[in-house]
């Protein structure tokens, strides 16, 4: 008899090529394209134009400006290491010496200011809050509209709590040489003002993901 050929699957070989495949396709996903960082210069334009508006003036030298307002809306938007970029595109460009930091200033002398705390945490903020918001977007199963709300609220609230005051207490203290209670009451002055801008930035936020809801990604 003619000697006949093992036709036994070999299923190391016949998966492998298949998941080969996809991990491409899925590290193809992760690198930016064009939208991408064209997000990224749209955004850090946005976060330079809001430092730029007029400040009031407030406790130990560090004035209330619009920048949270426009870090909290990029990373409600664009979701977490776009915004990271993007913010973190807008601190060192300002740091590299062009001056679109609050009060047309920049260089790295501003880190000597009472300020420096708050501008550091900017980049770390905006990826927590991006982080949150998009594990809350972009579920199997969307929240009802109350829920995204109040999970967008939480996100941009964590990243303003969390990170920047403590970040910007720290600063108060080692540049403005103030004690911790008064770095906390100088800090406390700002809170009311910041949750009030977290508010508006969940309120448009909210808007355009219903006109773009594919901004943050694929759904998980």
């Amino acid at each position: 008899m003619p000697a006949t050929r093992d036709r036994r699957p070999t299923p190391d070989t016949g998966s492998a090529v298949p998941q080969t495949r996809l991990r491409r396709r899925q590290g193809a996903r992760r690198r930016w394209d064009a939208t991408d960082l064209s997000l990224i210069g749209v955004f850090t334009a946005l976060v330079a134009a809001a430092s730029l508006a007029p400040a009031i003036p407030l406790a130990a030298g560090v004035p209330i400006t619009l920048q949270m307002l426009a870090i909290m809306l990029t990373a409600l938007l664009i979701g977490p290491t776009r915004a990271f970029a993007a913010v973190g595109l807008y601190v060192v460009l300002g740091l590299a010496g062009l001056p679109i930091l609050a009060g047309f200033r920049g260089g790295l002398a501003v880190l000597a200011g009472p300020s420096a705390g708050y501008l550091v945490a900017f980049p770390f903020a905006a990826a927590l809050t991006g982080g949150l918001a998009a594990l809350a977007l972009r579920r199997r199963r969307p929240l009802p509209r109350v829920g995204r709300a109040l999970a967008l609220v939480g996100a941009a609230v964590a990243g303003t709590v969390l990170i920047v005051h403590p970040a910007g207490i720290a600063g108060l203290m080692l540049n403005a040489r103030l004690a911790f209670p008064a770095a906390l009451a100088a800090d406390v002055a700002f809170l009311p003002v910041d949750l009030l801008k977290c508010a508006v930035a969940v309120a448009v936020a909210l808007t355009v993901h219903r006109a773009f809801p594919a901004l943050l990604g694929p759904r998980r």
